[in-house]
């Protein structure tokens, strides 16, 4: 709370001494054209200095300008100069409209801007409210989904134990480590993008094998690519390299899932790596049907899901990806390549280290 009101003050002391130094400034450069665009043009000029003031800064230092304006042009430029007296009624009329209007302008000027911002606010509140809600019902139904089949699968087993016969009770274990698996997915990906959103995560970078990297992925999604032909092309001398191997399995995890829900089965995939001066690079490609067009730009986006595919999901794992991609100072696109199917391409700037063979 300390932080926030020294903050505001700092601010607000900024605004009043650009304020000052914007209208001495305008004031000078007045005073030596004033003999050729006259003393009432200058009223003007300084006028339309408070307006703009009133655009950019609160109330209290556009007052201050206003006044400090109108001080300035009854001292210098109203005729006697250098005194505070004004001879002709026409100046004093003048000089109380000029206050008049600069201050009303000041303070109408600053009120718009303070409904807009409100407007603005309530505009946010509602998006978030409404995001909110989406996120709810999502988070709710992926979350009860696994739950129910857990909760029938493991109350079916224990209440008729004796009449279940193997296959099925094979059947009913499959589909609670299913269930599992998918629930524990779903709470990784909150808790890894909890952890984006709070800005903390840092990459804990140590040498890692490529090759070991992509087997221990493929390995852990081995039942949902079972239908899928999978292609990995690494060098066989591709070199260690720095990075965080937790992350990065998880980054294409991610990715590699993500085809296995949204193509059909008998899609065909590639992985391939390769090191370009200090920069590993991953290519991961497949054969589906490739991304909206509408929505390729915004794949990465957070609860970004296909409105044609009918699948589940929070629409978080290409958002969490590019996070931990962004977590290595890397970037990570994907394009919709011919004829057909998504292309997608991470480059990691990272140290490498190449183990060349004992010499027999």
């Amino acid at each position: 709370m300390i932080r926030s009101t020294d903050y505001t003050g700092r601010k607000s002391s900024i605004q009043y001494l650009i304020s000052i130094s914007v209208t001495l400034v305008v004031a000078l450069i007045c005073f030596f054209i004033s003999d050729v665009i006259g003393y009432r043009a200058v009223a003007l000029v300084l006028l339309f200095n408070v307006s703009l003031l009133a655009i950019v800064f609160s109330l209290y230092p556009v007052l201050i300008s206003a006044v400090l304006s109108a001080m300035i042009w009854d001292f210098f430029f109203i005729p006697p100069h250098y005194t505070f007296h004004v001879n002709t009624t026409e100046d004093v009329l003048m000089l109380a409209m000029f206050l008049t209007i600069a201050l009303l302008n000041g303070i109408l000027t600053s009120r718009i801007r303070h409904f807009e911002r409100q407007v603005r606010q309530r505009e946010q509140r509602l998006q978030a409210l409404k995001l909110y809600n989406a996120l709810f019902n999502s988070i709710s139904h992926e979350l009860r989904t696994p739950l129910t089949t857990i909760m029938g699968a493991a109350e079916t087993l224990i209440g008729r134990h004796k009449k279940i016969q193997d296959a099925d009770r094979m059947f009913l274990q499959d589909e609670i480590l299913l269930a599992s698996t998918r629930l524990n997915r779903l709470v990784d990906n909150l808790l890894n993008m909890s952890r984006l959103e709070s800005g903390m995560l840092r990459p804990k970078l140590d040498w890692c094998d490529v090759n070991e990297l992509i087997h221990t992925v493929v390995n852990r999604l081995r039942p949902e690519i079972e239908q899928f032909p999978v292609s990995i092309l690494v060098p066989e001398n591709i070199p260690m390299v720095k990075m965080d191997f937790g992350l990065m399995e998880q980054t294409l995890f991610n990715i590699i899932h993500n085809i296995t829900v949204h193509t059909p089965p008998g899609t065909s995939f590639s992985i391939s790596a390769s090191i370009e001066v200090n920069e590993l690079i991953f290519l991961i490609s497949d054969d589906g049907p490739g991304f909206e067009k509408q929505s390729v730009d915004k794949a990465f986006d957070k609860f970004t899901r296909r409105s044609d595919s009918g699948k589940s999901g929070l629409g978080l794992g290409l958002s969490i990806s590019r996070g931990f991609i962004q977590a290595h100072n890397g970037t990570i696109t994907v394009v919709n390549h011919d004829p057909h199917g998504a292309l997608f391409t991470i480059r990691i700037p990272v140290e490498i280290i190449r183990i060349e063979p004992e010499n027999e």
